[in-house]
């Protein structure tokens, strides 16, 4: 079933940067595709969270329901699962791993759990109980995986660190701690691995991204609080594409900002608003093989697609 897709014309007000091998600056461009209403129904959202698109461009969307939700990329439902145990604060992050796996940060059971694209549980890291010792979580709010398989685990609350565990699920490293210097974290919300084995962590409440390499070395820093290209206002959520460009979300600027993987912004896309392309304190992100972005417009119950 198809739930309210629609087409909308609109012009939108886009901050130009300067343009880098790879990545071009955005052009004014209105929303490809608007889908998406309010409800519990399956097929429906509610404040939708999290967001990751599979090799076939199926998205899944995370809500606060504890619900995983499976669409293709056009917004039309496919299936449907819920985590092993409700609650009305669903997970924080969600991703697809080099097997096909999706990986979810449920936040608040303080677990990352692992699951086959047709909701089968294969595994979990993390035995449920917060805590602050090397295994355990306060808030783990987003996970990847390195070509090795090691998961890496992105924690706000007392830790606000990133731990780094084996394949079975073993504790081998981590880093960080709550601070404003570089190499710490505020609310660390969403991380993301490029060709070259570089960990950008979306930090969010420090209003700045950080790079790592795999061994948590920092490589690189960029982003203050603001609104002007380049500065940030709570990136919640962060991906790569396909064209090697970084797109963050700005929970709190409510839009999109395209970066180089070096730091230079590019531009932005959408404003606060209701409206077609315009957003109301957007989660999440997620981007295709097409390049096109998904927005998950959180407060706005929806989803908003558009190319750069």
């Amino acid at each position: 079933m198809r739930w309210s897709v629609k087409v909308w014309a609109w012009t939108g007000i886009v901050i130009l940067g300067a343009g880098a091998a790879g990545c071009e600056p955005i052009a004014a461009r209105a929303p490809e595709l608007v889908w998406g209403a309010r409800g519990l129904k399956p097929g429906r959202l509610y404040k939708p969270r999290a967001a990751a698109f599979d090799a076939s461009d199926q998205l899944y969307l995370a809500d606060l329901t504890d619900r995983i939700q499976v669409f293709d990329r056009d917004g039309n439902f496919l299936r449907s699962w819920h985590t092993p145990r409700f609650n009305v604060d669903g997970p924080s992050g969600l991703s697809i791993d080099r097997q096909g796996r999706l990986l979810v940060a449920d936040t608040h059971f303080y677990r990352v759990l692992v699951y086959s694209r047709e909701g089968e549980l294969l595994m979990q890291i993390g035995d449920g109980v917060q805590g602050a010792t090397p295994g355990r979580f306060g808030y783990p709010t987003d996970v990847v995986t390195d070509r090795d398989g090691n998961f890496y685990v992105s924690e706000y609350g007392e830790n606000d660190r990133i731990q780094v565990f084996s394949p079975a699920g073993k504790w081998l490293r981590q880093w960080g701690g709550h601070g404003y210097e570089t190499g710490e974290f505020l609310r660390p919300r969403s991380i993301a691995l490029d060709d070259q084995d570089r960990l950008f962590v979306a930090d969010s409440c420090n209003h700045r991204i950080q790079v790592f390499d795999l061994e948590g070395k920092l490589l690189n820093c960029f982003g203050k609080r603001g609104e002007a290209a380049g500065e940030m206002c709570f990136p919640y959520d962060l991906a790569i594409g396909p064209d090697q460009c970084l797109y963050v979300c700005e929970y709190g600027n409510s839009r999109v900002q395209k970066f180089t993987l070096e730091g230079v912004s590019l531009g932005v896309w959408g404003v606060p608003g209701r409206g077609p392309g315009e957003l109301d304190n957007p989660f999440a992100l997620a981007v295709d093989r097409e390049g096109a972005v998904s927005i998950i417009d959180s407060n706005n119950h929806r989803v908003q697609r558009f190319h750069l």
